[in-house]
């Protein structure tokens, strides 16, 4: 994927349903590491609930290696897949749900959990809001002096950045660049430089 949409800001949905509360939280997580540590602060938080059940697409959209959910004691497939089920549906990543549960002394049968599993995150998808991700890809770059305001003009154009620069001899620049621009800025640059700039993988 060139682009997806990621949580701005985190949300907090608070629901009584016969008399257990729901807390659920959305938040941005980058990676897996990052929806664990999320999962344990808000587990630190709220010591009490009975239950924290969490589901998280911690990568792109439709990475499914960064996918992952956990029931945490209640009933299998009525906490964790659902709620997964609406954070996939939703085409947003790098996001992870957890919701807390104060038992209330009511059991739901299965199809109550899942409604309201299912439903606390679909509440919390619909209050968030959201900001588009491009990643980028890591190049070296080696340019003269004179040539480094016109580089750096370039990956402007591109929505592309230097990362760091080295001033030796010449100038060896890391710059990044979406994967989407890649033909369109080496082209560029080959005109701009009359075909004396590369881009090089960062490995080469």
């Amino acid at each position: 994927m060139d682009s997806w949409l990621i949580p701005a800001a985190p949300v907090t949905v608070v629901e009584e349903i016969k008399k257990s509360r729901f807390i659920t939280l959305l938040a941005h997580t980058e990676g897996v590491e990052a929806a664990k540590a999320f999962v344990e602060s808000v587990r630190a938080e709220h010591p009490e609930a009975r239950h924290h059940c969490v589901a998280w697409v911690a990568g792109a959209p439709d990475d499914s290696q960064q996918l992952g959910f956990s029931d945490d004691g209640e009933p299998a497939g009525t906490a964790g897949k659902p709620m997964l089920a609406q954070l996939m549906g939703s085409g947003v990543g790098e996001i992870t749900a957890v919701v807390v549960r104060y038992y209330g002394g009511i059991l739901l049968g299965t199809g109550g959990l899942v409604k309201a599993y299912g439903g606390g995150v679909s509440q919390a998808l619909h209050q968030l809001t959201t900001l588009r991700k491009t990643p980028l890809t890591e190049y070296t770059l080696q340019c003269e002096y004179g040539q480094l305001a016109g580089v750096e003009t370039l990956l402007g154009q591109f929505s592309g950045k230097v990362v760091s620069s080295d001033f030796q001899a010449s100038v060896r620049l890391r710059v990044a660049l979406p994967q989407s621009e890649l033909v369109a800025f080496t082209a560029k640059l080959a005109d701009f430089s009359r075909g004396s700039l590369h881009l090089r993988n960062i490995d080469e």
